[in-house]
């Protein structure tokens, strides 16, 4: 449930619109619904301003199914990360607002389109490869109410790609850099302007890449001051921390 949701469930009580048995009866789900298998944060979308997304890996069909039935009755956006097509066909036959990113395997179900966040966040990507990782964070942020644009395929291996849309950097609030191989975007970026960079290294690279631990590794050890690192693939937590970052 949202703020606003509260403050029009109580303001019904007010005007005797509503019975508190009839407004306990719709609050009795904060903080958590559980349908046994899962026990679903409906309260996170109050409490930190993003509801809870569903990751898709390890749970049936059917049981994400039953997880975003439920949160569409309290929560006006809901995603799904990683889904496989089977789920993404489940997940559109109870809406037909649901979108699938085959790509990222992102589900977006976006109802409510209000902007909170203050600027923009500006996803880049190191090279095509990398774009599944990088979709991930576009869809999550976007969902979390935020304006985002994306730059992709602008690595340091043509480094002449990136200074030729600099202007795009320059205009960002935040930036989301994704990158595999080595992992040595995001120190480029961030010498270029200033604003924080969530690094998010790919599993994208040949054997000594280690899945992804080199560019871990070397962007933890960038030499720019104002990078922060999440772990490997993982756009949507690089999402969600761009997404408080914009609204400060």
């Amino acid at each position: 449930m949202t703020s606003k949701q509260i403050r029009d469930l109580l303001d019904e009580v007010h005007k005797g619109k509503l019975t508190p048995a009839q407004a306990a009866e719709r609050l009795k789900h904060l903080p958590f619904e559980d349908l046994g298998f899962a026990k679903i944060d409906h309260h996170r979308l109050l409490r930190q301003g993003m509801p809870e997304a569903v990751y898709a890996p390890g749970k049936t069909p059917q049981q994400v199914e039953q997880i975003v039935r439920q949160m569409l009755k309290r929560s006006p956006n809901v995603l799904v990360t990683r889904a496989s097509r089977e789920v993404a066909s489940r997940v559109k036959r109870l809406t037909k607002q649901a979108r699938f990113h085959p790509l990222s395997g992102c589900i977006a179900i976006h109802r409510d389109h209000t902007q909170v966040g203050k600027g923009k966040i500006l996803v880049v990507s190191a090279g095509s490869s990398d774009i599944p990782v990088a979709e991930e964070a576009v869809v999550t942020a976007e969902l979390m109410g935020n304006a985002v644009e994306h730059l992709y395929d602008v690595g340091v291996a043509g480094i002449h790609r990136l200074l030729d849309r600099r202007e795009h950097l320059t205009s960002a609030r935040v930036i989301i850099c994704v990158a595999g191989m080595e992992g040595a975007l995001p120190s480029v970026v961030a010498g270029l302007v200033g604003v924080p960079v969530i690094a998010v290294p790919t599993s994208v690279g040949y054997g000594a890449s280690f899945g992804g631990v080199t560019a871990l590794l070397g962007m933890l050890n960038s030499c720019a001051s104002n990078v922060a690192v999440v772990n490997i693939d993982n756009g949507f937590g690089a999402a969600c921390f761009a997404s408080l970052i914009n609204r400060l």
